[in-house]
């Protein structure tokens, strides 16, 4: 057995079943070991940056990792940015980077780089074995690393003698620790705050924003009269009917203050306390307010759902959260706004829907909108990072080809992994993509708001760094190249009939939906 038919079959044993790819010469061997490899699904893409989104949102959905196989160096800084997504999300994804043969790096040939270095960037462990016999054990020592509680992104960089050398064998999969639980002393003294006659916020995240994690929080807010609040962006989020649905933390400072105004007590559970996205003149970084107390219920990786429960019972032991009804918006008409675009999904969204939202400015109703919904579930881009929406689909749709995604992405994020697009269409995936087009960088309009009284700043709508109409995006011609069934809705009947077709066809459906800017 060659060292990488071991590191594949490693990973098989371990439970991995799909990878991601674009690969290159140095993995020629990998992509070969595939074809006795049975048990690990190939797929497919014409960028790195598809490869390793769609690798975090399989992860996300399956709730088990995906391998991504990478060209060198090079390919693997093309991947980083959604890989950047995957750390921020705790989304576990074992990175298998090919080299040049050990014998060939000291010539430096054009593509050498220090993979090592690049890996360490995203914080997780890196591996490189020196001949086939250590492939196995490698791989076996990265599964485990991805899989520790929170979950993270690990290498393998594989030589390409490595590779094609025989002397490998399949290694047994370690066994990843578990979450540490939290301390009782912390549980009691959080639920003295609860009981305590003082404005308390509860910010949730991670795993609490399950169906079991919404429950007891519910519970907590209904008994005391805490307010939750939900991490701005999150790896997976449970919606709809049957749910509590809490309010994600606003994006700027102003709004989060707002949110906390009046708060003594804020409590964390599975995210971190609420920090500013940017930094902005004469606005805090830290957002929870001035006087009030923050208490860490538990930190990222420790066990919070068992830790919310736990303190649930203590102070709510017989109190049933408030859930949310079955409700929908009426389908509207007219042209399409920022409103009415996201009550046209709400209405026709199907049972256990998967959503990519990457809407950007443009979904600041979604929330409010599919929250009577049926049950679903949300993606995001957890670590801002653009060009994450339509890779996450891919991977959401090969963990889950029993249900819908559903990708709202704006233009802009579009066009950073556009051949994502190519690969739905290759894999026969059932993604309905809707392209949010309103022909502008609007979230930059409203950042320069927040610096609109320095110097030297002129109007945004001035300002052609902003503009994505010249020359317009032919979304609908750019998915037609891709082989992929497409149509522009500019009044919310089109869109509304459009989406309805979209989801009761198979394969992947693109729609141009036209929305005005953000204000």
């Amino acid at each position: 057995m060659n060292g990488a038919e071991a590191l594949l079959r490693t990973l098989a044993g371990g439970g991995v079943e799909v990878l991601f790819t674009n690969p290159g010469t140095t993995e020629l061997h990998l992509v070969g070991a595939l074809e006795s490899v049975t048990e690990v699904r190939g797929v497919l893409a014409l960028f790195e940056g598809v490869v390793t989104g769609a690798a975090d949102g399989y992860a996300r959905i399956a709730g088990k990792p995906a391998a991504t196989l990478l060209h060198l160096g090079p390919g693997f800084a093309y991947g980083l940015t959604n890989l950047h997504n995957s750390r921020r999300a705790n989304s576990p994804v074992v990175n298998i980077v090919g080299d040049h043969a050990t014998f060939h790096t000291a010539f430096d040939p054009p593509l050498n780089s220090d993979i090592a270095a690049l890996a360490g960037w995203l914080r997780g462990p890196v591996r490189r074995p020196e001949d086939a016999a250590g492939a196995g054990p490698d791989a076996a020592a990265i599964l485990a690393a991805v899989l520790e509680p929170p979950g993270q992104v690990a290498t393998v960089v594989m030589p390409a003698d490595v590779s094609w050398s025989d002397g490998g064998a399949a290694a047994a999969p370690a066994k990843p620790r578990t979450a540490p639980a939290v301390d009782q002393q912390v549980l009691t003294q959080i639920a003295d705050v609860l009981r305590a006659d003082e404005t308390t916020a509860l910010v949730i995240g991670g795993p609490l924003l399950r169906e079991a994690g919404l429950l007891a929080a519910g519970r907590i807010a209904a008994a005391t009269g805490a307010r939750v609040l939900q991490e701005l962006y999150s790896n997976r989020v449970e919606r709809g009917t049957g749910l509590p649905a809490f309010p994600r933390l606003g994006f700027y400072p102003e709004q989060v203050l707002e949110q906390l105004h009046g708060v003594r007590h804020v409590i964390v559970a599975g995210t971190k306390a609420p920090i500013s996205f940017f930094a902005y003149p004469d606005q805090p970084s830290l957002l929870v307010p001035e006087g009030a107390r923050t208490h860490i219920l538990a930190e990222v990786g420790q066990d919070a759902v068992a830790a919310l429960l736990h303190l649930a019972d203590l102070v709510a032991p017989d109190t049933a959260a408030q859930v949310t009804d079955p409700h929908r918006p009426a389908l509207p008409t007219g042209p399409l706004t920022l409103q009415n675009w996201a009550d046209v999904v709400a209405a026709l969204l199907p049972e256990r829907a998967i959503i990519i939202d990457e809407s950007v400015s443009s979904g600041t109703a979604l929330a409010t909108a599919t929250a009577g919904a049926p049950r679903h579930d949300v993606l995001m881009q957890t670590g801002g990072a653009m060009g994450d929406g339509l890779p996450l689909a891919v991977g959401a749709a090969v963990a889950a080809p029993d249900r819908p995604v559903v990708a709202l992405v704006a233009d802009g994020c579009v066009m950073y992994t556009a051949t994502a697009l190519w690969t739905q269409v290759r894999e026969q995936l059932n993604i309905t993509n809707v392209i949010l087009n309103n022909q502008a960088y609007a979230i930059l309009r409203q950042e320069w708001g927040h610096f609109s009284k320095r110097p030297g700043l002129a109007s945004p709508d001035s300002n052609p760094l902003f503009d994505l109409a010249n020359p317009q995006i032919d979304f609908v011609g750019l998915a037609n190249a891709f082989g992929m069934p497409a149509s522009r809705a500019t009044t919310a009947e089109q869109l509304a009939e459009q989406f309805s077709q979209a989801l009761a066809q198979p394969g992947p459906h693109l729609i141009d939906a036209t929305i005005p800017p953000a204000a």
